[in-house]
Order: C-alpha cells, then sequence, then structure tokens
C-alpha cells in the first residue's frame, strides 16, 4: 500500500489502514483516498517438460544416445555404442537378453511356488540340469548352442542388410516388418501388443529388471544354497533377524 500511495502521489490516513485486514486494504484505500483500484486480470501459462532421465544424475549423456532409443537414459560408460552399426546391434542384443531373462526368471519362480503349494513336483532350477531327459544335459547344450547361433547369424544378417533374411525359412508367410527386427508380429505377438515408444520402453525396462534379478539368483543360490522362494519365506518367517546381513555375517 505504502508503494502504490508513492507511486500515485497521493496520502492517507494511516490510522485508517491499520486497523484493515488484508481483504479489506483495498477498499479502505479507495474511501479513504476518494479514488478506485482495479486490479487487472493477469494470465499465464506455464509450460513444463520432464528432462530424460540420466542414470547418473549431473552426468551429460553422450551425444550418440539422443533420447530417441526406447530406455534411453545415457548409460553408456564404455562407448560401445559410438558405432552407429554397433549400437543397433547392442539395442537388439539387450532386447534379446532382457526377453530371455524374463522367461528365465519365471521359469525359476512359478515352478518353485507350483511345487511348494503341491501342485506339482519339480526339482528347483539349480538342480534341473540333474534330471535325465531324452538325451544327455552335454548333447542338450550342444544343440542348443548350435540352433542360437543359427537365429543370431540370422539376426545379424537382417540388421546388417535390410530384408535379407526377414522370411521364416520354414513358413514363408511369416515375415518381420521393416526395420523392426526386434519386433515381430504374428505368431510371434499372440496378444497383439502395440510396438509403440511406451511399449518398448515398457518391455525394456522389465527385461533389465529381470536380468539384474536373474544375476541375485545366481548369487544367492552360492550364499545361502537355497532357491529365492524358499529365501523369501524364511526372511518372512522373522524378517528382523533373516536378512542378507545375518546371512553375510554367517559366512
Amino acid at each position: 500500500m505504502a508503494a502504490m500511495q508513492a507511486t500515485l502521489g497521493v496520502s492517507c490516513p494511516s490510522s485508517s489502514l491499520s486497523k484493515s485486514t488484508f481483504t479489506g486494504n483495498t477498499s479502505r484505500l479507495s474511501r479513504a483516498c476518494g479514488y478506485s483500484i482495479t486490479a487487472p486480470a493477469v494470465r499465464f501459462t506455464v509450460k513444463v517438460n520432464a528432462k530424460k532421465g540420466e542414470w547418473l544424475p549431473g552426468l551429460a549423456s553422450p551425444a550418440y544416445l539422443d533420447g530417441s532409443l526406447p530406455g534411453d537414459n545415457g548409460f553408456d560408460p564404455l562407448g560401445l555404442g559410438e558405432d552407429p552399426a554397433n549400437l543397433k546391434w547392442y539395442v537388439q542384443a539387450e532386447l534379446q537378453n532382457g526377453r530371455w531373462a524374463m522367461l528365465g526368471v519365471a521359469g525359476m519362480l512359478i515352478p518353485d511356488l507350483l511345487t511348494k503349494a503341491g501342485i506339482i513336483n519339480v526339482p528347483a532350477w539349480y538342480d534341473a540340469g540333474k534330471v535325465e531327459y531324452f538325451a544327455p544335459a552335454s548333447t542338450l547344450f550342444v544343440i542348443e548352442f548350435i540352433l542360437f547361433h543359427y537365429v543370431e547369424i540370422r539376426r545379424w544378417q537382417d540388421i546388417k542388410y535390410p530384408g535379407s533374411v526377414n522370411a521364416d525359412p520354414f513358413n514363408p508367410k511369416l515375415t518381420l516388418p521393416p526395420g523392426e527386427v526386434g519386433y515381430p508380429g504374428g505368431i510371434f505377438n499372440p496378444f497383439n501388443f502395440p510396438t509403440s515408444l511406451e511399449y518398448k520402453e515398457k518391455e525394456i525396462a522389465n527385461g533389465r529388471l529381470a536380468m539384474l534379478a536373474f544375476l541375485g539368483f545366481l548369487i544367492q543360490h552360492n550364499l545361502t544354497g537355497k532357491s529365492p522362494v524358499d529365501n523369501l519365506f524364511t526372511h518372512l518367517a522373522d524378517p528382523w533377524h533373516n536378512t542378507i546381513i545375518q546371512t553375510l555375517q554367517g559366512l
């Protein structure tokens, strides 16, 4: 009010303002000084843009990671993606490994939970290799290695020369969409999930989490000799005394 009086060049009795409330100051001032004050209507718009996530706050992302890739948080401390061809391959490699990790984590947890519930009776994941199958474990490993190698070579060729091997050799009607090496359709997308950036972000985030979980399960078994479900039940039975701290102290 004092600044307004000085600006307008008027004087008013201070006693009339000292007893007023904040909401009544303007009306008392106008009555005391003989003029009216109308506050102008001010409208403004604030636009907030979220900053792309960074794996380490304050650390600038490499120039080749501009946020256009799904799950791009600027994480490449070794500079593996500087070459555009290598970056494209590593993106697909991470996607495939994430998908295998999600299947692997589900294969570790679900059978173990169903066995604990008495629905099925199968060994824990770390004893699954001891079971006798239709062929020895070493033979199955060699067959698996050859099949994986065949698929990876075809995938690499399709990335290097788009469209060169994008058709299923056993069913030519099944083809990959142009430029979408990692997101096939048809029988490989039975639920018809969209391939939008949102879904790609969700898949890669869950795949990364699954890879960390898989690594955690390996370390967990080496330390405790138990499955993750057993360790969870042990922890829930006495949360304050059965933790990772007590486990490491026992070593």
